[in-house]
């Protein structure tokens, strides 16, 4: 059956964004790039909320055709625009870049996608990903903690609904003094052996 994959940059106190918004402290360096294209690669499916959607699409359905783009955002880019992605949202009338929208009670459709054959789905967005969590749809967590220390902003768990008892299958330390702590949610099954991590936001 396929999962769900949280991937997700989170500061040392718990943060997703700072309180002004800001994620440029999550920008990947080399090393960290390799793993976001290892995890496209591994998955076929982005899951993603209204405006997450929005301000994905506003930048990577045309990142390679910027001035100055670097060589991960025009791959990253050309990566992105065919990859299908279900988007989450009653407010938003189309879609594109080979998206559509999901109008069904979220817990339905996601555990639809899930029975479907193909490989597995990343969910997308900070308010789509606590619906997520409350609705225990999150297979896999895969937090890449940055040694940062942000003092307030956006937090990964703002209110979870009820207490998770994770299982940790991978860790690993990237350059930057970033870890990677991978956690699996009891009963969803065996970590696969080929399953890369990789960071995302």
């Amino acid at each position: 059956m396929r999962k769900v994959i949280l991937a997700f940059a989170v500061s040392l106190d718990g943060f997703v964004e700072a309180a002004d918004g800001d994620i440029g402290w999550t920008y990947p360096d080399e090393e960290m790039q390799k793993h976001v294209m290892l995890r496209e690669s591994a998955i076929d499916l982005h899951l993603y909320g209204g405006r997450f959607y929005e301000e994905m699409a506003a930048f990577w359905s045309t990142a390679d055709e910027n001035a100055g783009a670097t060589e991960f955002e025009k791959e990253y880019a050309r990566i992105w625009r065919p990859k299908p992605k279900v988007v989450f949202s009653t407010k938003l009338k189309e879609v594109e870049w080979n998206a559509r929208l999901a109008r069904a009670d979220i817990a339905d459709e996601v555990n639809r996608l899930k029975q479907e054959p193909g490989r597995d789905m990343t969910v997308g967005g900070a308010g789509l990903a606590t619906a997520f969590i409350r609705l225990g749809l999150i297979d896999e967590y895969w937090l890449y903690v940055y040694p940062v220390v942000l003092g307030g902003g956006k937090p990964l768990f703002p209110n979870p609904g009820a207490k998770m008892n994770l299982q940790l299958i991978e860790t690993r330390r990237f350059g930057r003094g970033v870890v990677l702590l991978r956690y699996q949610r009891p009963g969803a099954g065996e970590q696969d052996d080929d399953a890369p991590g990789g960071p995302g936001h």
